[in-house]
């Protein structure tokens, strides 16, 4: 690919699409709303033989390092601020979605020397607290509250490990919703903080314990360039080893590969203590090398297990030298199988054959293999012998999502999530030896659950492919109505039942809810996210259109009362089929969105995402991406509906930049209609992760407010 900046005279003719920007660089935009002028350069590159504009490049730059950026978004704040003020759902959904939340949640616990650790929250804490019991109907006490690291409530207790005595707990600090990571540990008996602090983890940013407790093994990636660290790429991520006392320079390397700087690596320690297992990827598409390294031989070489990035390789764990995963080589929907270590050239032997519902995930507890099973995106849980033999399928509350089911391989018992649209998440205690399940932590809630409605419908798309969709409304409440659409349709990742206090206030308000199962997810196994993805990305975006149809068809909802929402990848979503199809939505709200899909993969976790994307730098994948790119797709002379663009500006996973282009861009269209198009920056916030509760409330009431009243949801 050929590219070159062009920003001195004379200049070449303006493609089309920048001459259209330009004639509208006088007024911004006319009507009632004044948006800030946004300052375009003549930028143009090359590819491909397609002038590609980007005026707005320059809102690329790290508001913390660019004082024109930073003023940039105080002035769109400002006006967002202001109009959102107008709006009298604001503050009615702010304290419904207060009361809602105001109920106490656990986290599914964790057994390590017959402690058990577990996060509680009281309702409205800003961050969940770590907790520990010694019985598993003990009372429990205080580990570690974040509530006071920081005033704002933006800094969070990441992820947590117990060492396998129990003795020792190492824990990851989140700041400002960034996805890097300090790492801490803490003696669990006295509260006391250790010396050891290590730094630059990401993606993860978990530890393995070795066996004695006297150190663990972690990945983390080189220390970024000064001024850099949230938007440089992340690269050279390797695996080491942390000796407790000592400083994080003297930590060994483990398993690096210098010569493949972006491979990601992720350690995993055998519980029998013998074997470090590191799983290797390049991007997205769960495609994995494994390599031992065998801890009871000092100075083992690595031997690669698994090699070729070729297909999914889960390590699920091992019996001596059997280990088991769960792969989807020649099973598109997974299966498990078991390989022998001890022999040179291990051959897989299937254990739990492909089955028509996809396998989601495998543990091996009690002695026995614990599989859960998507069936039309609802789980279902089944027990296996290690033989693969099936024991017996765990009775779930009812259709919903399941999730959990960790522990140690001879231990009896094992916890498990399950929640659904009109279920708050509730804890189960599962005896393997038994197969009883009963309640460990319940909710009470300030609504009732029988007072709402969940059902499931298939509609066709474009092609003809049957899109399964979750539609979800208060009993009583009959359509038309307001409808909020949500999709995400990428990553192999399953739209699945799940609760939300802010979705629950919306369908209380008389609106509907409606959650589509798009093509690029995981919830029909590789076929249907390889339907979604690459040159197939348009499928993605005619399942979410055809969505929008039928609802509307079916009467759901009315010409003018439907609002569409996703975030990241879903923000890509909303993005796209706003340009493609302005008069299908009344309103839209694209979340911490990839925007501009010409330079993705060049900001931070970028460049993983190509498996899913495609190369920007290569002319096929260029002329599909540039085919549906949000930012490059905005044309004028054609109404748009009302949009809400939001992000953060301490999003290191999809930088900020996207989502301000999107908006200038956006914002400076001619003839796009009298709907306003505005943007919600947060500050001390990142992708999504580690948010504290009061801006998950503030930032929801503001998005529904100003759905509501594009769609006719009455206060």
């Amino acid at each position: 690919m050929t590219s070159a900046c062009m920003t001195t005279p004379p200049p070449p003719p303006a493609p089309p699409e920048l001459a259209a920007l330009e004639a509208a660089a006088a007024t911004q935009k006319e009507g009632s709303i004044a948006y800030p002028l946004t300052r375009r350069t003549y930028l143009v590159d090359p590819q491909f033989g397609v002038q590609v504009a980007d005026p707005y490049r320059w809102l690329e730059n790290d508001v913390r390092n660019d004082p024109e950026v930073r003023s940039w978004v105080t002035a769109q704040n400002e006006v967002t601020d202001k109009f959102l003020e107008t709006l009298p759902l604001r503050e009615t959904f702010k304290a419904r979605m207060t009361q809602l939340y105001d109920y106490e949640r656990f986290g599914i616990p964790r057994k390590k020397g017959g402690h058990y650790f577990y996060t509680r929250n009281d309702g409205l804490q800003n961050q969940s607290v770590l907790y520990v019991r010694d019985k598993v109907d003990g009372e429990g006490r205080v580990l570690i509250d974040p509530n006071g690291w920081s005033a704002d409530g933006a800094t969070a207790l990441a992820e947590w490990t117990p060492s396998d005595n129990g003795k020792l707990l190492a824990y990851a600090i989140q700041d400002g919703g960034t996805d890097w990571r300090i790492v801490r540990v803490l003696d669990v008996a006295t509260g006391k903080l250790l010396e050891d602090e290590l730094k630059w983890l990401k993606f993860g940013g978990g530890v393995e314990w070795a066996k004695d407790g006297s150190g663990f093994y972690y990945s983390r990636f080189p220390e970024p360039e000064a001024g850099q660290t949230f938007q440089s790429l992340n690269k050279n991520q390797s695996v080491y080893y942390h000796k407790l006392g000592t400083p994080q320079v003297e930590d060994r390397l483990v398993y690096a590969t210098p010569d493949h700087p972006d491979y990601g690596h992720y350690p995993t320690i055998s519980e029998d203590g013998r074997w470090l297992v590191v799983t290797s990827s390049i991007g997205t598409d769960d495609r994995y090398e494994v390599t031992l390294i065998d801890l009871r031989k000092p100075g083992a070489k690595p031997r690669t297990l698994i090699k070729g990035f070729t297909n999914n390789y889960s390590y699920v764990g091992n019996k001596d030298t059997t280990f088991y995963f769960q792969t989807n080589d020649g099973a598109p929907r997974m299966k498990v199988v078991a390989m022998d270590v001890a022999q040179p050239n291990p051959v897989a032997r299937t254990v739990i054959a492909e089955d028509t519902a996809t396998l989601d995930g495998v543990s091996m507890i009690g002695g026995r293999l614990v599989t859960s099973y998507l069936v039309d995106a609802k789980t279902e849980v089944r027990v296996h012998g290690l033989g693969g033999k099936l024991v017996r399928k765990i009775e779930l509350p009812g259709i919903g999502t399941a999730s959990g089911f960790g522990g140690e391989q001879d231990d009896e018992e094992t916890f498990f999530a399950f929640t659904s649209f009109n279920r708050p998440t509730t804890i189960y205690r599962y005896d393997v030896g038994a197969g009883q399940a009963s309640a460990w932590a319940s909710p009470k809630v300030a609504f009732n659950p029988d007072d709402f409605t969940v059902e499931q419908r298939f509609y066709a798309s474009k092609d003809g492919t049957k899109v399964p969709m979750f539609i979800v409304r208060k009993k009583g409440t009959s359509g038309p109505a307001p409808t909020m659409l949500h999709g995400y349709g990428g990553f192999n990742v399953s739209s699945l039942p799940a609760f939300s206090p802010t979705r629950l206030a919306w369908v209380e308000q008389g609106g509907i809810f409606a959650l589509a199962n798009l093509r690029g997810g995981g919830e029909y196994g590789k076929a249907w996210h390889d339907a979604g993805r690459l040159q197939n990305k348009q499928n993605v975006f005619d399942d979410f259109i055809a969505a929008g149809e039928y609802l509307k068809a079916q009467g759901f909802t009315g010409p003018k009362q439907l609002a569409i929402t996703g975030g990241s990848n879903g923000g890509l979503l909303v993005g796209a089929v706003v340009n493609q199809r302005p008069d299908l939505f009344a309103a839209a709200s694209p979340a911490v969105g990839v925007m501009d899909m010409l330079r993705f993969d060049r900001f931070t976790a970028g460049r993983y995402w190509v498996d899913d994307y495609g190369y920007p730098n290569k002319e096929a994948d260029f002329r599909a991406l540039y085919a549906y790119s949000p930012y490059h797709n905005i044309r004028g002379g054609t109404e748009y509906p009302a949009v809400l663009v939001t992000t953060a500006d301490t999003d290191d996973r999809v930088v900020p930049g996207h989502s301000f282009k999107y908006a200038a861009a956006l914002q400076a269209a001619e003839d796009v209609g009298g709907q306003p198009h505005l943007i919600r920056i947060e500050t001390r916030a990142g992708h999504g992760s580690g948010k504290p509760t009061s801006k998950i409330i503030e930032e929801a009431a503001d998005v529904y407010a100003f759905l509501g009243h594009f769609t006719g949801l009455e206060k």
